[in-house]
């Protein structure tokens, strides 16, 4: 077999992996019932996954057993949302690890809604002035809720602070588009804390895997919306 001849380092477009990097894996939970309700799901609106999203989940599980690309994971993290704690229940045997040992989190949770929890998007826009983040990404959602630009730091900084928590480990988190946006816009985008911040209206998959390697304080994006054949 011929050696492979790369260019220099420092011209060279694809790094080494780094095997004492943190590997911090965000699962976009599968598909949940506020997805298909037109419900706003927070804490109190997110009734957890659709019989489909179970069934995406599920896939997504078989894949990882079958593959073990991500067994032995040192830790399985969740927001505090049902979707995302029944996410990473189904996903936990793959991993190594059991349903009662998910860590929950609020802040890897989706944006805060505040008062408009729970409320029909319709509801929603009859009650408050939407707001355009577009425009302005400091205004919040509706009273006591985030506004994108605070959402994207919280989920950022609680993504640091995990990677500060394990180092050298691999950490598989079930969460949110929002959050993978946010790692996105933090860790590949550079866009740097207190905004603005500007989205960019991902399309994350349900059930889909999104890596980072976290190293000496940089990281790097090994694979986005990865998600399970067939589902």
């Amino acid at each position: 077999m011929s050696r492979e001849i790369r260019p220099p380092e420092g011209l060279r477009t694809l790094g080494d992996l780094d095997p004492s990097a943190t590997r911090i894996v965000l699962v976009r939970h599968g598909q949940g019932e506020v997805n298909v309700s037109g419900r706003i799901g927070g804490p109190i609106g997110c009734s957890g996954l659709t019989e489909t999203g179970r069934r995406q989940v599920a896939a997504m599980a078989h894949r990882l057993s079958a593959s073990a690309e991500l067994a032995g994971a040192d830790a399985l993290y969740a927001s505090i949302l049902p979707r995302a704690i029944e996410t990473a229940a189904i996903l936990a045997p793959a991993l190594g690890q059991r349903a009662d040992e998910v860590i929950e989190d609020c802040s890897l949770c989706e944006l805060h809604p505040g008062e408009a929890d729970d409320l029909i998007w319709e509801d929603y826009i009859e009650r408050y002035e939407v707001p355009d983040w577009d425009a302005d990404p400091s205004l919040p959602l509706a009273p006591g809720g985030e506004a994108w630009n605070g959402f994207v730091d919280r989920a950022a900084d609680a993504l640091e602070a995990l990677a500060a928590a394990h180092p050298g480990q691999l950490v598989v988190v079930a969460t949110h588009a929002g959050v993978i946006e946010a790692a996105v816009l933090r860790f590949v985008g550079a866009s740097p804390p207190g905004g603005p911040h500007r989205r960019l209206r991902l399309q994350t998959a349900h059930a889909s895997l999104s890596e980072f390697e976290a190293s000496a304080g940089r990281w790097r994006l090994r694979r986005y919306n990865d998600a399970a054949v067939g589902i």
